[in-house]
């Protein structure tokens, strides 16, 4: 079922007994803050997300500026993206979300097309093992964006825990998207909560918002937050023209031989 009035509760954040953590995350394309500021704001501190994958940060018009107010607006500070490299994605994240390194990345152009790039951070919560977190927007053109699609993968280094937030420009039953399913958990479908598909009411029903997640992370719920508390109807259709995926991960609790490996460990510093 698409829209819900009522929805069972959603895990909240927080650490688990063994040392594991319950994170929340939030995937927004905002349309270059275009529409009612206040009312995207307000869906954004309603879902309290840990971590926010922006799409569509502004890139043309004092950016920084823009970027620092939504970080400002929704409690949230800067980790990455939103510049030149990152051409658009932005991430977002609480002061509890420890930022371990960075990975901003430029695409290949194709002439005529806007630039692109991905937002990535290395991160750790509390105390969690680390994992990497991208915002992406895809291509709308199917041959750049399936280039594009093969890369995602790279933003992460073998055998490290990671979340891909993005718009993707794409269905799920389109090339490109079905290649990132084989090998990550499409979040919504392995468990789903709320709404699936993320076209404001009114548009066409379309599924091309997402949460991709690495398989050592288990994905408690995802989906639209139609019916969350204090999620009204009004902001999420004049917020932007996208509605938002939220997600509840559980990340493991940290394993030193793999955080070493990967140089985060104490070994590594």
């Amino acid at each position: 079922m698409s829209l819900q009035t009522e929805l069972p509760a959603l895990p909240p954040s927080g650490a688990d007994p063994d040392g594991g953590r319950r994170v929340r995350l939030l995937s927004y394309n905002i349309r270059s803050l275009r529409d009612d500021r206040r009312a995207l704001v307000r869906v954004i501190r309603a879902c309290e997300p840990d971590l926010i994958c922006i799409q569509e940060s502004p890139r043309y018009w004092r950016p920084e500026g823009q970027a620092a107010w939504l970080a400002h607006e929704t409690g949230t500070v800067i980790l990455s993206g939103g510049g030149r490299i990152a051409a658009g994605p932005l991430l977002l994240g609480t002061l509890g979300v420890d930022v371990l390194g960075t990975r901003d990345r430029l695409l290949p152009k194709t002439r005529g097309l806007h630039a692109r790039g991905f937002a990535t951070a290395l991160v750790r919560v509390g105390g969690s093992a680390s994992f990497a977190v991208t915002s992406c927007h895809l291509s709308v053109n199917a041959d750049e964006r399936l280039r594009q699609f093969a890369l995602l993968p790279g933003q992460f280094e073998p055998g490290e825990h990671g979340v891909i937030g993005g718009d993707f420009n794409e269905h799920p039953e389109d090339p490109g998207w079905r290649q990132l399913a084989a090998t990550f958990q499409d979040a919504h479908v392995t468990a789903p909560w709320g709404g699936t598909y993320t076209s404001r009411p009114g548009d066409p029903y379309q599924r091309l918002d997402a949460f991709f997640v690495t398989p050592g992370l288990r994905v408690l719920a995802s989906g639209v937050p139609h019916g969350l508390p204090g999620v009204s109807p009004a902001d999420l259709v004049t917020g932007t023209d996208h509605l938002p995926v939220l997600a509840v991960l559980r990340v493991p609790p940290p394993d030193a031989a793999s955080d070493a490996a990967s140089g985060e460990g104490p070994a590594g510093r």
